[in-house]
């Protein structure tokens, strides 16, 4: 299956996603991570005014197949979270690139998103598996 990853994006190697809007970073999980778990039925997030710290785990998503928990990209404060996808996990199911995003960070270190891959380096990432 191929996948398309918006090109803005940057992504670690445990598939989520990080886009930078402004002063603030949108994180969620990617397509193709969205498409390994298969059915999501559960997706646990920090709260608002929590920090995550990049590498750490932030929260997991939970599918008929398994738990899987979710690395943070970036570190920072969690600014908003999509409480849509919370209470019902289509949006992230539908559209991971999208209206299914999970959190918006404010980073503390801005020059952490250097540190992930491309949408092409990510790309070839995924296709190889």
């Amino acid at each position: 299956m191929a996948f398309n990853f918006p090109e803005q994006y940057r992504f670690a190697d445990s598939h989520e996603y990080a886009f930078l809007e402004e002063d603030l970073v949108r994180v969620g999980i990617s397509a193709f991570a969205v498409d390994q778990l298969g059915d999501i039925v559960f997706v646990d997030l920090p709260e608002v005014g929590d920090v995550v710290t990049k590498g750490q785990t932030f929260g997991s998503v939970e599918s008929v197949k398994a738990v899987e928990d979710m690395y943070s990209p970036i570190s920072g404060e969690v600014v908003r979270r999509n409480e849509s996808v919370l209470s019902s996990t289509e949006e992230l199911q539908n559209d991971p690139h999208g209206e299914g995003w999970l959190l918006l960070v404010r980073p503390s270190e801005p020059s952490q998103l250097q540190e992930l891959m491309d949408a092409s380096s990510y790309a070839n990432k995924v296709a190889a598996n």
